[in-house]
């Protein structure tokens, strides 16, 4: 009978700390070489990148660019950022560390992409260390979370003033957490840590990534921990949900409320721009000019002759709200309406989706550029140094469900042979996100519904290289 000895679990904790700092140091490598050779790149501002200057402290009026600034100054005046956007706390923190570096410029995207950088690499490394398969199969894990992290599609957002990045690292840094929750010893509390850290980053990212509080506080219940029992292991784990909870709740009171078109105050985040979002449901997914505008209309409660509107956005030359009779059925532009037109229209609601999952793979809005000015290229133009993963997606596009169904079966299927463990768990939690973003951009929303499904197809391709590992032999059992 052969005698462990007592050293040889110190000496493989010690290894797997340093198998998980060389991941870090070549992810961050990769992804610095990435964001700044040959020059930066960015993503330019849609619009609404006034909501993450404002929550930076820097006022500025929100209009669609095609070109990247790559520094911002303050401007003279105030605002009021309309709701939280955790990228705006990244922002805070690239201000804070360009005054020490002696900068001029208020907010430098190349250090916010720096610092993005940093926070991407290490979650990368945290998931990495996770995952209880050989050595050679994390290296190929890490390969492939790289792809999905660089990608064209996602990686610009992260030096950004939009507040998909903030989702994109939030999540990253959450499935990190959860696999090295399920580690024994210290790792458990180092993973629960960095589960509530990128928890509150993902959760607060936008409004609509505000649901995936639940499905957080459920995957960290699910993980389990080797040998650990009773109060050790559910104390912890319900702290850190609380945690989320809470500080979700009071960073979102953080944000002074919002005024509506009606001049009341919102009740709460997003509630400013809730009836815009269901005006472009209306009139740009359901009233759509290509269909049935009469029944549709008549469906809604809203008079034929709002049918001279079908296809015009709130922000069209001529929307529904210059009608005179658009403020006697202004009640009519609900959530509520919209989710009773949804569930007595199944096959509309089918095609609608259809159609968004192919916005989904579309992975690109073709208006957000990737360069600042002094590029030299024009407006609106995009980087492709790595396109692998969004190119194939792209091509799936035209498929709609016919490609997103299958994929999203592949990381059902392997999340539900890997159940017990905590990759089975991050699976379903990922494949979860993915279905609740896709529902809530493709019906709540009529407008850049490519742009707002990209936190739906992150998660997805982000599932698919983690579905891809657990086809691999564990040789780690009780990591997990």
């Amino acid at each position: 009978m052969s005698v462990v000895s007592p050293s040889r679990p110190a000496a493989r904790e010690t290894s797997s700390r340093l198998f998980g700092l060389g991941v870090f140091a070549a992810a961050l490598a990769v992804l610095l070489i990435r964001f700044l050779v040959p020059r930066p790149i960015a993503m330019s501002d849609n619009g609404d990148g006034f909501r993450v200057l404002c929550g930076a402290g820097i006022p500025w009026k929100g209009e669609p660019e095609g070109f990247v600034h790559l520094a911002y100054t303050v401007p003279a005046g105030e605002c009021d950022a309309t709701y939280l956007l955790t990228q705006s706390w990244f922002a805070r923190i690239a201000r804070s560390i360009g005054g020490l570096l002696g900068l001029e410029a208020t907010l430098s995207l190349v250090v916010l992409g720096v610092f993005t950088s940093v926070l991407a690499a290490a979650a990368v490394a945290l998931i990495v260390v996770g995952l209880p398969y050989s050595r050679r199969v994390r290296g190929f894990a890490a390969v492939g979370l790289l792809l999905v992290v660089a990608d064209s599609a996602f990686f610009g957002y992260f030096a950004s003033v939009l507040g998909e990045g903030a989702a994109f690292l939030g999540l990253l840094l959450a499935v990190g957490g959860l696999l090295v929750a399920a580690r024994p010893g210290w790792w458990r509390y180092a993973g629960l840590a960095v589960l509530l850290f990128g928890g509150l980053i993902a959760v607060n990212a936008k409004v609509q990534t505000l649901m995936i509080l639940p499905l957080l506080a459920l995957a960290a219940l699910l993980v389990r921990s080797a040998g650990v029992r009773g109060p050790k292991r559910w104390l912890p784990v319900v702290f850190v949900i609380g945690a989320l909870a809470g500080g979700t709740a009071y960073a979102q009171q953080t944000v002074e409320p919002a005024k509506l078109p009606d001049g009341s105050l919102a009740a709460r985040p997003g509630d400013d721009s809730r009836e815009i979002n269901m005006f472009n449901t209306i009139f740009l997914t359901i009233v759509d000019g290509r269909h049935d505008t009469g029944a549709d209309l008549a469906a809604l409660g809203l008079p034929a002759s709002f049918g001279q509107y079908a296809g015009n956005g709130w922000w069209h030359p001529r929307p529904a709200t210059q009608d005179p009779e658009y403020p006697k059925y202004r009640e009519q532009i609900s959530r509520r309406n919209v989710v009773e037109y949804f569930a007595t229209h199944p096959w509309r609601t089918v095609e609608i989706l259809d159609r968004a999952a192919g916005d989904l793979l579309t992975a690109r809005p073709p208006y957000l550029g990737s360069f600042d000015r002094s590029a030299g290229f024009a407006a609106e133009t995009q980087e492709y140094r790595v396109p692998i993963v969004s190119t194939a997606t792209k091509l799936l596009a035209p498929l709609g469900f016919f490609a997103l169904l299958p994929i999203w079966a592949l990381i059902a299927w392997r999340g539900w042979k890997t159940r017990r463990a905590a990759l089975g768990v991050v699976l379903g939690f990922l494949l979860a996100v993915a279905a609740g973003q896709f529902v809530l951009a493709a019906l709540g929303d009529g407008l850049e519904n490519v742009k707002h499904q990209v936190i739906a197809l992150y998660c997805t391709v982000l599932g698919v290289a983690l579905a891809l590992v657990t086809f691999a032999r564990q040789e780690r059992p009780g990591v997990m």
